[in-house]
């Protein structure tokens, strides 16, 4: 089948990527009345995540498609915009965000942030055979499947996507042998479920006020360390000149450099190395991921310069760079959203939509117990089921000093990816018909 978009170059892509992010902001930061009113509702993260997913549901571009060549046959194509922003810009925007961290005052956060991503991370342990229970008797055919095409296998391999990451989800499928041509139906509801609760949190960033007071939590560590980087970076603010933004790349991008050099070098040794790492069915396969390290490797070298004298380069706008990077990664995030693709499989989806409302109410339920801030409920998830990509976009977006929370949470979530992943398989094993 030719799904081909109307557009097809990423140059051009990215052109319209970048052209609703400029929407975004102006009209964000605009004085009239009714833009003010429509932004206190609808954050402006949303947006710039919701507005390229609109353009990809109707045809206008497209993270991947298929055409058909002179000689009938098909043909896979995929656009490279989320590779270069997840390996790239996300690491740069880390070490940025990450310069003028004060290490300290993010351990005077407290325990609520790992109770959080814990609760999350049980959240999705009890949600998968929950659901598959609950679907059972509602819809049983949904639940169908033998051998390798039985579905708890291939909710297995959610299981690993949602507690860790990517490299959990494939070492899921190794692991449980699902059937490889039903498995584009388990990303289909990874993708989709996961972008719908990354939605929904983004909507609750802007009410946060009112659901901090609803939750009676304390955030008074939280804004200590915002008020803290905010004092910093007013004591050394000045105009940036073109040598400041210039350094402020360098730094960056050297950093992107080395991470994916130590990256390359470290997964290589294990893989070569370790048994345990080089089998993809052992639990410690997720160790070989590239990505893992490239992230692990970009946010302890931006933590220890905050220790140099590069962290006073904060005052010349180094967050505000990592925030734009922040941002078109957002937009490319958006992009691999197809809306239209919840109603492929309505019966899956509906497993996945049961699954993470067991995982939302489960946090919802801790935080109120103990009065914990929303900022730790929508990161401890995001730790879980978006990983290193998006929990410290959702970090950022309270304030861009705490991204590295966000990041460290999802760097621990890889480490028990997979160990949770197999936890709630066997259980899903278990219920399963």
């Amino acid at each position: 089948m030719d799904t081909t978009p109307l557009i097809t170059k990423d140059t051009i892509a990215f052109g319209i990527l970048m052209l609703t992010l400029g929407f975004v902001f102006y009209t964000s930061s605009s004085e009239n009345k009714t833009w003010q009113k429509f932004y206190k509702i609808v954050p402006a993260l949303l947006m710039a995540y919701m507005l390229p997913a609109i353009f990809t549901s109707f045809g206008i571009i497209a993270p991947e498609w298929t055409s058909i060549n002179e000689a009938g046959e098909l043909v896979k194509h995929e656009s490279n915009l989320y590779y270069v922003a997840s390996r790239f810009l996300l690491p740069a925007s880390l070490v940025l965000l990450t310069l003028s961290i004060d290490l300290k005052a993010v351990i005077n956060l407290g325990p609520k942030a790992l109770i959080m991503f814990f609760t999350g991370t049980v959240g999705i342990i009890i949600g998968g055979p929950l659901a598959i229970l609950l679907i059972s008797v509602i819809s049983p055919e949904t639940m169908g499947g033998a051998g390798p095409d039985a579905v708890w296998r291939g909710l297995a391999t959610l299981a690993g996507s949602w507690i860790g990451g990517g490299a959990n989800q494939a070492a899921m499928l190794e692991i449980y042998g699902y059937n490889p041509k039903l498995y584009g139906g388990m990303v289909l509801v990874d993708i989709v479920v996961a972008n719908i609760w990354m939605a929904i949190i983004l909507v609750g960033i802007g009410k946060s006020e009112k659901i901090d007071k609803w939750l009676k939590s304390d955030t008074s560590a939280i804004e200590a360390l915002k008020e803290k980087v905010s004092s910093f970076s007013s004591k050394i603010t000045k105009n940036p000149s073109l040598s400041d933004l210039i350094v402020i790349l360098s730094i960056a991008f050297t950093i992107v450099g080395i991470s994916h050099f130590g990256a390359d070098a470290i997964s290589s040794f294990l893989i070569e190395n370790v048994p345990a790492v080089s089998n993809k069915r052992s639990s410690l396969s997720s160790f070989g991921s590239q990505f893992f390290w490239m992230i692990s490797i970009a946010t302890i070298l931006g933590i220890a310069l905050s220790f140099t004298r590069f962290k006073t380069y904060e005052g010349a706008g180094a967050s505000k760079v990592g925030s734009v990077f922040i941002y078109i990664l957002v937009a490319t995030i958006g992009m691999k959203m197809d809306l239209t693709m919840i109603f492929d499989n309505p019966g899956l989806i509906l497993i996945g939509i049961v699954w993470m409302t067991i995982h939302a109410t489960l946090l919802i339920i801790v935080a109120k117990l103990v009065r914990a801030p929303y900022f730790f409920l929508a990161v401890g998830s995001q730790a879980n089921v978006g990983g290193a990509a998006s929990a410290p976009v959702v970090a950022a977006a309270f304030h861009p000093s705490l991204a590295s929370v966000g990041v460290l949470l999802a760097v621990f979530g890889y480490v028990v990816g997979t160990y949770g992943a197999i936890l709630t398989a066997e259980l899903m094993r278990i219920v399963a018909p």
